[in-house]
């Protein structure tokens, strides 16, 4: 609703699209068709703020860590604001996201002027700006005030509505501010960061800093400076992997060699190994169900052509959706030079199985053979870190 003109929005996503900065999730493109407004970003693969603050499963997020956090944030809102961008509406944590590496970024979607006739949107009116509650505009200095809000996230480990933690600060009672989680890890830090949380929240604007002021005051509290994000987030890093037998053929483009995995994996993701279940089917499906095995052997003999043809067959009927048959064909497709054919399939097979590391990583040898090395690298990359999920989910069983 507040893009009603396609082309203000198209003009606004391209000055976004321009801003390029390691602390941000950067704009990559956009989709603009009748009344749908897309955005499209940098995938960023490890969560967002909320989720490893508020709702986290193993351990919680370590001091240093959301020391670093706060810098990086303050870094991005003092980059964006160097560019002529000093307004991010609605900042929260929900818009921070961690990348590959468990690095912190600020996501670009909070830059996009989010306002009709100068009114701006805000999703939790209890903690917005005491102006916004006034005028309905955010400022510079707003933004500042939601940089408040989230020192308190992080302090506190909790959602903590700014007017009684400004309660708290003033009663002196840093000890229910502060996450019980945190428990001897905490130092003089922890009182820097309450106090910088009470200038942000100055309920005067022209009182709070800027985000210069900001970097400048985060800059010597951290710590553990040497120890990269994903380790103190205790996340598994692609780039700290070795590559599995079939990340390593398909970096290379070996074909054969991917063609032998495939071969021995059989279709054991993706529950067609019962080959009971085929037999309920009708007598009319039998002529498919022909196809599906005229395609395994064909495709086990290496007769990439015929097997392209049965697959073929056996997708158009539509009965069963198989991400190894699309992963197969994708594969056949590539041994006949036809990449872009390949690349859809591999595509697919992510689609039936979105965590499925085999589909990422023949997008990477798709894109390779597209000549698209960067994207390649990023289905890699993904490929890798799903790989990594899945073999530690299989251990804790």
């Amino acid at each position: 609703m507040a893009w009603p003109d396609a082309r203000q929005f198209l003009e606004e996503a391209r000055l976004v699209g321009q801003l390029r900065n390691q602390r941000l999730v950067n704009l990559l493109g956009c989709c603009c068709e009748g009344d749908e407004r897309l955005l499209v970003a940098e995938y960023m693969p490890n969560e967002t703020l909320a989720k490893h603050l508020f709702h986290w499963e193993t351990q919680p997020m370590k001091w240093a860590m959301r020391l670093r956090v706060v810098l990086h944030l303050a870094q991005a809102l003092e980059y964006c604001t160097s560019k002529g961008r000093a307004l991010y509406h609605d900042l929260n944590a929900y818009r921070i996201l961690f990348d590959e590496d468990g690095n912190p970024r600020i996501s670009t979607f909070g830059l996009m002027k989010n306002s009709r006739d100068g009114k701006s949107y805000s999703t939790n009116l209890a903690f917005t700006p005491p102006e916004y509650l006034r005028t309905g505009r955010v400022t510079p200095e707003s933004v500042i005030y939601s940089f408040g809000t989230l020192l308190l996230d992080l302090l506190s480990g909790k959602h903590i509505p700014p007017s009684h933690a400004l309660d708290l600060i003033r009663d002196r009672n840093l000890q229910m501010l502060t996450d019980s989680c945190l428990e001897g890890q905490l130092s003089d830090d922890a009182t820097e960061l309450v106090r910088l949380a009470s200038r942000c929240l100055q309920s005067e604007p022209r009182e709070r800093p800027n985000p210069k002021s900001l970097v400048a005051s985060l800059t010597p509290l951290q710590k553990e400076t040497e120890d990269p994000s994903f380790v103190l987030m205790g996340i598994p890093n692609s780039t700290s992997c070795s590559l599995s037998p079939l990340g390593e053929a398909c970096s290379r483009r070996d074909l054969t060699a991917i063609h032998e995995v495939l071969e021995n994996i059989g279709y054991k993701d993706d529950g067609m190994t019962n080959e009971l279940s085929f037999q309920m089917w009708t007598d009319q499906m039998q002529e498919t169900l022909d196809s599906k095995k005229k395609g395994d052997s064909a495709f086990k003999q290496k007769d990439f052509r015929t097997t392209i043809e049965c697959y073929s067959q056996f997708i158009d009927v539509g009965t069963m959706v198989s991400p190894t048959i699309f992963a197969r064909r994708g594969l056949s497709y590539l041994m006949n030079d036809m990449p872009q054919e390949a690349l859809n399939d591999a595509m697919q097979a992510q689609v039936i199985s979105p965590i499925w590391h085999i589909a990422s990583y023949l997008q990477a040898a798709a894109l390779s053979a597209l000549g698209m090395d960067n994207e390649a690298q990023a289905a890699l990359k993904e490929g890798t870190m799903l790989e990594a999920k899945r073999n530690a989910a299989a251990g804790k069983k």
